[in-house]
């Protein structure tokens, strides 16, 4: 692989990128009066109205409806958003943000053996990467082994299922525009969380506190960090940009330390270690092996 110096300027804005979604699992548990459910609907009308705003001013067509008319693995692809996304935040709001973003950093690895649907076979590098993560996921798991914060556990495993799926449907067409997906998954997001909040009887309309945090999350996190990333990926090759993009899961456990005040456990910051050095450490062993980079950089779509 030959040797090529990273553009400064590029680079900052992708780990900025992370940093400024990070963010969000600190606004998901600050409205603490409303459930995943409610906070999601929220948070996806703010991602949709702002979308669409800007597609307005740039003239272009809907991006929304761009996202559901567009095929089946655009479809696949708004599902896959849609799973990791409502995952993830009932993780960050059921468990501690440190375990949400861990066990949601297996993304990459959990990607990687999604692609053999492709007809990708798994390298041995592959494999080392995954028992390497395995044993982080294990160790993580096991320092939290309370029965309410096992549910959020689960739930930050199938928030990866769900952004791995994403992943391979890029994979499938890498020159193709995958953006409507950030509206398509958000309007799949307000018509199913609208549905189970009434099922249950709750309000759509939770206390004016929590929606303007949803709303904020939505329109602001999101969407600036997804353009900074976007652009960064202009100019960042694809293995940098696949370490780049955990800076979001190194930032959560931060931010629930020092704003939250929520202290990893010991055990957790261990099994964090090893899932992160398992995805860092594979990219940069093909990196210098002069292989093909096996990770996608999720380039229109933050986790969170």
């Amino acid at each position: 692989m030959e040797k090529q110096r990273l553009p400064v300027l590029a680079s900052l804005m992708a780990v900025g990128a992370g940093v400024v979604w990070s963010f969000g699992a600190i606004a998901s548990r600050l409205a603490d009066d409303a459930d995943a459910f409610q906070y999601m609907i929220w948070r996806s009308i703010g991602i949709i109205v702002v979308i669409e705003i800007m597609a307005a001013v740039q003239q272009h067509p809907f991006p929304t409806i761009r996202a559901w008319r567009s095929g089946r693995v655009m479809m696949l692809a708004n599902f896959g958003l849609f799973l990791a996304s409502i995952c993830f935040v009932y993780a960050v709001k059921t468990t501690t943000p440190a375990n949400a973003a861990f066990l949601g950093s297996l993304t990459p690895l959990v990607a990687v053996v999604f692609a053999r649907f492709l007809g990708e076979k798994l390298s041995r590098s592959t494999i080392v990467a995954l028992a390497v993560g395995m044993t982080g996921l294990v160790i993580t798991v096991v320092s939290d082994l309370e029965a309410g914060s096992m549910i959020g556990n689960v739930a930050a495993l199938t928030a990866s299922v769900g952004f791995a799926i994403y992943t391979v449907c890029l994979r499938t067409d890498t020159d193709r525009d995958w953006s409507p997906v950030l509206p398509g998954y958000g309007l799949l997001m307000v018509v199913v969380c609208g549905a189970v909040t009434l099922a249950n009887g709750k309000t759509l309309v939770p206390p004016a506190d929590d929606i303007a945090w949803a709303l904020f999350h939505g329109s602001v996190i999101i969407v600036v960090g997804t353009i900074m990333f976007n652009a960064a990926s202009k100019h960042v090759p694809a293995v940098p940009m696949t370490v780049f993009a955990q800076t979001e899961m190194v930032f959560v456990p931060i931010w629930g330390f020092l704003i939250l005040d929520l202290v990893p456990k010991p055990l957790t910051l261990v099994g964090g270690a090893i899932i992160f050095a398992a995805v860092v450490g594979k990219a940069w062993y093909d990196a210098a092996s002069g292989r093909r980079n096996e990770f996608t950089p999720a380039p229109d779509v933050p986790l969170l």
